[in-house]
């Protein structure tokens, strides 16, 4: 019976890689083996084992050759390759092989955790207007929460649609300003069709629910070669600009062929498990994600609010905001996060 060849040349039927030691020699090379006993039954399971018997190089091929080199036979020749030809060769064929047994998850759920530096996003909405009383409520504050605000949300996918939904947190305060800012609520249910581009978002701001649809959003993303894993999923890292300014790092997996992401996070060859606004002291993390399969209408756009467009709800935003000195921009701001 024929033996399979599963190294594309490097291991042919009937033999067996040899090695005299840990470069004891310079001189490596493959040899026949048997067609019966324990030999022949590992060269015809294709494993590559038990590398300690010394052979040395056929007279006719050794020559004056003083590198070290691997010789392998191949239907009969005796061939040379360089250590790092070699190796090239072999790191290509394990890539291929991950490759070939690889898995996407294409529809399913994911878990989030929101993180925000409570502390620091607070102390920035201190100005000479409102010190007397922001000041202290950040003391009071301090001595009643941690310094960071976990919020969590669920992230539900499938066929290249998203819906984002916050899970209801309980309040970590009892001053009022603080229960509104953007930065430390999490509020809105977003739903992102990336086929066609469109999102539809309820947001919740002042008391009132918002209805707002428009295109996805835009980032403009550079791809790095930095890498993490996140929930068990490889990742690589990616910089943006969102908002004209806003400064964004992102992690993303190409194992979850979905380029969406928490909140409105998008744009990205593939699922993003990860992403932090610096500047804003503000991260979301994937802690879990569950690969399962989702029906079709398990994925559908919110219903309630007021209707509009991202044009209407930041003149809604700014007119509710008008007498609000400096503190009115950041809220603009920070509310189409």
């Amino acid at each position: 019976m024929k033996k399979k060849n599963i190294l594309k040349g490097l291991a042919v039927k009937g033999y067996e890689w040899q090695k005299p030691g840990l470069f004891e020699n310079k001189d490596r090379m493959l040899t026949p083996l048997s067609r019966g006993g324990a030999a022949g039954s590992r060269c015809g399971g294709g494993v590559l084992a038990d590398m300690l018997t010394d052979t040395p190089l056929p007279p006719s091929q050794e020559g004056n050759r003083t590198g070290r080199h691997f010789y392998i036979r191949f239907f009969n020749r005796a061939l040379i390759v360089k250590p790092g030809i070699l190796l090239a060769i072999l790191l290509g064929l394990a890539a291929n092989l991950r490759a070939q047994h690889a898995h996407f998850t294409t529809s399913g759920t994911i878990e989030f955790e929101r993180k925000t530096n409570a502390w620091a996003v607070i102390k920035k909405e201190i100005n000479k207007d409102n010190e007397a009383f922001v000041a202290p409520a950040l003391e009071n504050y301090k001595k009643n929460n941690p310094q960071f605000r976990v919020l969590k949300s669920t992230l539900s996918f499938t066929g290249n649609k998203t819906l984002f939904t916050p899970i209801e947190a309980e309040p970590s305060s009892n001053i009022f300003f603080i229960s509104i800012m953007p930065l430390l609520t999490q509020n809105n249910v977003i739903y992102s069709n990336l086929n066609n581009g469109l999102t539809v978002a309820q947001r919740k701001v002042l008391g009132d629910a918002f209805l707002v649809s428009d295109s996805t959003r835009k980032i403009k993303w550079k791809i790095t070669d930095e890498t993490r894993d996140i929930a068990g999923y490889h990742c690589r890292r990616a910089n943006g600009i969102m908002l004209d300014s806003i400064y964004v790092v992102a992690f993303y997996t190409t194992q979850i062929p979905v380029p969406g992401g928490p909140e409105s996070f998008n744009g990205l060859p593939g699922m993003i498990l990860g992403v932090a606004l610096p500047h804003e002291n503000l991260a979301w993390f994937a802690t879990k994600v569950t690969d399962t399969s989702l029906p079709d209408n398990a994925i559908i756009p919110p219903k309630k609010g007021k209707k509009t467009d991202n044009k209407g709800f930041i003149l809604e935003l700014q007119t509710a905001m008008k007498d609000q000195g400096p503190m009115a921009a950041d809220f603009v701001r920070q509310a189409l996060f």
